[in-house]
């Protein structure tokens, strides 16, 4: 195994492990993403300041940057959504309702990048809107609460959100373009937690204290800046299909440790729900590469 799969795989992991770390950690869901997104920031600007070898691109290209702005308070609120979800209907299947976002921009990327829909992807996005289905359907059935459901939904549409504002930001890239939105995620984070809440609980000192600051510091500095030092250092160094198919061992990960460590039921419907899911979402990223590569082909010919 190469040093970028290893780094990449490592990342993925650590990311799919983030519901299993905030389980333990009791504070309502905006407080612990307000905390993640401080302490990644902070990680990530001393990485940033330590390893960036070339001038940082941002400052020259203003609109990217407020691109990027955009997709990190998108970032930020998704993450508020997915963890009220865990709090509320479980890791594993907050996880894969997550995963569906990618698959939004997928359906909505006629509209948005006047990108064609192939068949292909079509067949991949009705496979993940099935599996979404059965998920959410089970859930409901079994008397999840609605509202973590609708949570876990919402963070899917916020996740989409991102993936599309940082499409405007192309020459941004890497712990620059990290930095920017967990930054960004941070302050949305702070905005939401005084809007609904007043002043975040942790700095009450009764509730400080029953707080679990190794993993408080386990999600914001090894999860998020580790994580995403791992991550981006991967990416660099492979190839974009093995990157976008092996990217969802994360939602895998993260159904299996709420299995083992958490003790979260994986019933049939479940099991068939995420294979649906996952399935689905890497039929419609190798689908997707195919046609890119046809219409490279075809474009050359033309040429």
């Amino acid at each position: 195994m190469n040093n970028g799969l290893f780094a990449y795989l490592a990342a993925l992991l650590l990311f799919g492990s983030n519901g299993i770390i905030a389980a333990v950690i009791a504070l309502p869901s905006s407080d612990i993403v307000l905390l993640r997104t401080f302490l990644g920031a902070l990680s990530l600007a001393a990485i940033l300041a330590i390893t960036q070898r070339h001038k940082l691109q941002a400052p020259s290209r203003p609109r990217e940057a407020a691109a990027l702005l955009l997709s990190g308070a998108a970032l930020g609120a998704s993450w508020i959504f997915l963890f009220r979800a865990y709090q509320t209907i479980g890791v594993g299947v907050s996880s894969l309702l997550y995963y569906c976002g990618p698959i939004i921009v997928m359906a909505l990327s006629p509209l948005i990048f006047g990108e064609k829909l192939t068949g292909g992807k079509i067949a991949g996005f009705i496979a993940v809107a099935c599996g979404a289905f059965l998920i959410a359907a089970q859930g409901l059935g079994g008397n999840m609460p609605i509202v973590g459901i609708v949570c876990g939904i919402a963070s899917a549409f916020c996740y989409a959100l991102m993936i599309i504002a940082s499409k405007r930001a192309p020459h941004i890239e890497g712990l620059e373009n990290s930095a920017l939105q967990v930054s960004a995620a941070f302050v949305t984070a702070l905005v939401l937690t005084l809007a609904t809440q007043g002043v975040p609980s942790f700095l009450s000192p009764g509730i400080a204290a029953g707080i679990d600051w190794r993993a408080v510091a386990m999600l914001g500095v090894v999860n998020t800046g580790i994580g995403c030092l791992l991550y981006f250092s991967a990416v660099a160094k492979l190839p974009v299909q093995t990157v976008a198919v092996v990217g969802y061992l994360e939602p895998l990960s993260a159904v299996v440790f709420s299995a083992v460590l958490l003790g979260e039921a994986i019933t049939p419907v479940r099991l068939m729900g995420a294979a649906l899911i996952i399935c689905g979402a890497i039929f419609c990223e190798l689908a997707g590469k195919r046609a890119n590569a046809k219409a490279g082909i075809a474009q050359t010919a033309r040429a």
